[in-house]
């Protein structure tokens, strides 16, 4: 059996998965770490001894991630074949979907859309609003910076306490498409009592709205109903809901695909034609 190997080198995690000769996929995963070179030889040495992949059973090794720069051509004798991280982005949202057509947003340290056709990936722009801001509010908020921690806590909060909605501006139904919990400025109404649970859903609720208003635009630009989200932040708990209710509210499907964390290293060891 030959396997073609994906590397997606972060600034602090690398992930790693594998599709057999028959297309299918080997369980993907992770390994902390913030040297790149560690973590890639970290996590090419565990999931092949935990899979049972010798060396020769590789037929190609594929690498993307802005820490893809650092790895030699060859590794292991085996040639190293770099993936433009947009297209491996798309590749990966279409390929978990089944869709054609679709934005693609990949949610890291900061988020990034890519607007993916069958072998056609243009990145569209992102913002600076990702894992990386919420994890730097929180520690400053609530002395916390692991977004999971973030997120658990975020559970029993209740943003009535947080930010101003339109119900508390007025009671008249002023824009019909808009529910009266349609946020109307995130923090606009953080009470004094306000618990660290209140607080963390806040920021939480901040992060992802603000995406899910950038991919709003970007997909009414480009013509396109169905958002793929990605990455590890697409998988956090708050995030099935903050995304129906967008979806809800401008007619448009945000999907959160089972392993939307992986996507960008499946769309990478998916970019090349088999030899």
């Amino acid at each position: 059996m030959k396997y073609v190997i994906g590397i997606d080198i972060g600034g602090s995690l690398t992930k790693i998965c594998a599709f057999d000769e028959t297309g299918k996929l080997i369980t993907p995963m992770s390994v902390r770490g913030s040297d790149p070179l560690a973590s890639f030889y970290g996590a090419f040495g565990k999931f092949t001894q935990e899979n049972g992949i010798s060396l020769s059973d590789i037929s190609r090794l594929r690498v993307t991630g802005v820490g893809s720069s650092f790895v030699d051509s060859t590794t292991y004798g085996l040639p190293v074949e770099c993936v433009g991280e947009f297209e491996a982005v798309g590749r990966g949202g279409l390929y978990l979907t089944g869709l054609s057509d679709a934005l693609v947003v990949s949610m890291g340290t900061g988020t990034a859309m890519v607007r993916a056709k069958k072998d056609e990936y243009r990145y569209l722009g992102g913002t600076g609003v990702g894992g990386g801001t919420l994890s730097g509010l929180a520690k400053q908020i609530l002395n916390l910076d692991h977004v999971s921690h973030v997120c658990a806590l975020a559970r029993d909060g209740d943003l009535a306490h947080v930010d101003l909605r339109i119900s508390d501006m007025t009671r008249k139904n002023i824009i019909p498409s808009l529910p009266a919990e349609t946020t109307a400025a995130n923090f606009g109404k953080l009470s004094d009592l306000a618990t660290p649970a209140d607080r963390a859903l806040g920021i939480v609720n901040l992060v992802f709205e603000t995406i899910g208003m950038m991919a709003v635009f970007a997909a009414r630009g480009e013509a396109v109903r169905d958002i793929v989200l990605t990455g590890r932040m697409a998988e956090e708990e708050q995030a099935g809901e903050i995304f129906a209710n967008l979806s809800s509210m401008f007619h448009l499907n945000f999907l959160i695909p089972e392993n939307a964390r992986y996507g960008t290293v499946i769309g990478a060891a998916l970019t090349s034609k088999e030899p």
